[in-house]
C-alpha cells in the first residue's frame, strides 16, 4: 500500500458485511470549530442560478493529485465537503456554498480527478476511475488540509464517494447527505443483466465499452454532455452559459481516461489498481453506512436511480429522505440549492 494511502489508523471497523443491496448495479484533529450561526429555519431563500463565480478558487497537493477546489466560509467554521458527478463540476454548488458560508460553515468543494484544474501529479500514475480511487482521493484531500472531520455531500460519482467514505472512513465523516441514496457499487451485481428497460437507461455505459464510445466521447464530449444534462433532468432549463461554465472542466487532459475507466472497471472489463483490492472487497459486501445520513432523490430525475424503498435498510443511524418536488432532476444541488443546504444543515444536527 502506498504511503499516501496508508491511513492505517483511519480504517474501515466494525461495518458488518451484508448482502449487496439491488438497487445498485492521523492527524491532529482542528481547534474547536465556530458553530454554524443562522438556525435550521432561519436559511434565505436563494433562486438556482443567481451565483456564477466562487470568491476562491485554490490547489493542494494531496496524495496522487494536485487538487483544484472551491472554498467559501470561515476557516474556523465546520467543515462542509461537496461532491459532484459526471458530466458536472464544482458548479453544481454554487449557490449551495453561499448558504452554507453564510451559516457559519467552511465550505470545500473539490474537482474531482479528471476534472477542472485537478491534475495527476505523475504522468506515470495510472488514470484509474474506480469507486475506491475517488473516495481515497478524498481523504487524501482531508489530511493535506488537516481536517479531521467533515460533513459529506455529493450526487452521482458524488454520492457515491460520500457513501464509501462514510462506510470505509466513517471517524472522518460527521454525517452525510446523499441524493440517489445508497450507490456503492460491485463488479460482481453489476456483470448480472437487468430488465430491458433499465439497461436502455445506462446506454452510454455500453458505448463508452467500445473503442467507438471512448473516441466518441474525444471528440464530442461538449455536446455529449449536454445530452446528459438533458437526459438527466428533463424539466431543468439551464441556459448555455450554465452549461458552458461547468463544460470547460472537461477540458481536462485526463478527463476522457478517467470516465472511460470509470464505467468499464464498473462492467470488469477494465482493471483496477491492486492497491484498492482490500478496500473494494468490503465495498462488494455492501457495508452498511452508520453516520447520520439524509438521502435526496428529485421528482424528475431522468438518470438512472433506484427506488428509496430499496436502500433504507443501508443506514442504520440516524435517517431520513426527502423527495425534492417542482420537476427536479438528477443534479439536485444546483437545480435546487436551497433544498440541499437546507439538508446539510439539518443532518448537521441529527
Amino acid at each position: 500500500m502506498s504511503e499516501e494511502l496508508n491511513h492505517s489508523r483511519r480504517r474501515f471497523f466494525g461495518l458488518a458485511a451484508v448482502a449487496v443491496a439491488a438497487a445498485e448495479f492521523g492527524l491532529p484533529a482542528m481547534a474547536a470549530a465556530a458553530q454554524p450561526k443562522a438556525s435550521a429555519s432561519t436559511l434565505p431563500a436563494v433562486k438556482a442560478g443567481s451565483h456564477t463565480s466562487f470568491d476562491a478558487l485554490k490547489q493542494i497537493h494531496a496524495g496522487v493529485l494536485d487538487i483544484g477546489y472551491a472554498e467559501a466560509g470561515p476557516a474556523n467554521g465546520p467543515v462542509v465537503l461537496l461532491l459532484h458527478g459526471w458530466p458536472y463540476d464544482i458548479y453544481s454548488f454554487v449557490d449551495v456554498a453561499p448558504l452554507l458560508a453564510g451559516a457559519g460553515y467552511r465550505v470545500i468543494i473539490p474537482y474531482l480527478r479528471g476534472y477542472g484544474t485537478t491534475r495527476f501529479l505523475s504522468k506515470e500514475t495510472p488514470r484509474n476511475g474506480q469507486q475506491a480511487a475517488l473516495a481515497a482521493d478524498m481523504i487524501a484531500l482531508l489530511d493535506a488540509l488537516k481536517i479531521e472531520k467533515v460533513v459529506v455531500a455529493g450526487y452521482d460519482w458524488g454520492g457515491r464517494t460520500a457513501n464509501i467514505m462514510a462506510a470505509l472512513w466513517p471517524e472522518r465523516c460527521k454525517a452525510m447527505v446523499s441524493v440517489s441514496g445508497y450507490l456503492i457499487g460491485s463488479q460482481e451485481i453489476n456483470r448480472k443483466p437487468l430488465p430491458p428497460k433499465a439497461e436502455l437507461a445506462w446506454w452510454y455505459q455500453f458505448y463508452f465499452a467500445t473503442e467507438r464510445g471512448r473516441l466518441g466521447y474525444q471528440e464530442n464530449r461538449h455536446d455529449f454532455a449536454k445530452l446528459i444534462w438533458k437526459t438527466a433532468s428533463p424539466q431543468w432549463a439551464f441556459d448555455d452559459a450554465t452549461y458552458d461554465r461547468s463544460a470547460a472542466a472537461f477540458d481536462n487532459p485526463d478527463h476522457v481516461d478517467i470516465v472511460i475507466h470509470n464505467y468499464r472497471w464498473r462492467l470488469g472489463l477494465a482493471e483496477g489498481e491492486a492497491k484498492f483490492d482490500a478496500y473494494e472487497q468490503k465495498l462488494a459486501a455492501g457495508p452498511v453506512i452508520s453516520i447520520p445520513t439524509i438521502t435526496m432523490e428529485g421528482d424528475a430525475n431522468g438518470a438512472p436511480h433506484p427506488e428509496p424503498s430499496a436502500y433504507r435498510g443501508k443506514f442504520s443511524g440516524k435517517y431520513e429522505h426527502r423527495t425534492i418536488t417542482g420537476g427536479i432532476g438528477h443534479n439536485l444541488p444546483q437545480e435546487a440549492p436551497q433544498a440541499f443546504a437546507q439538508a446539510v444543515i439539518d443532518v448537521d444536527r441529527f
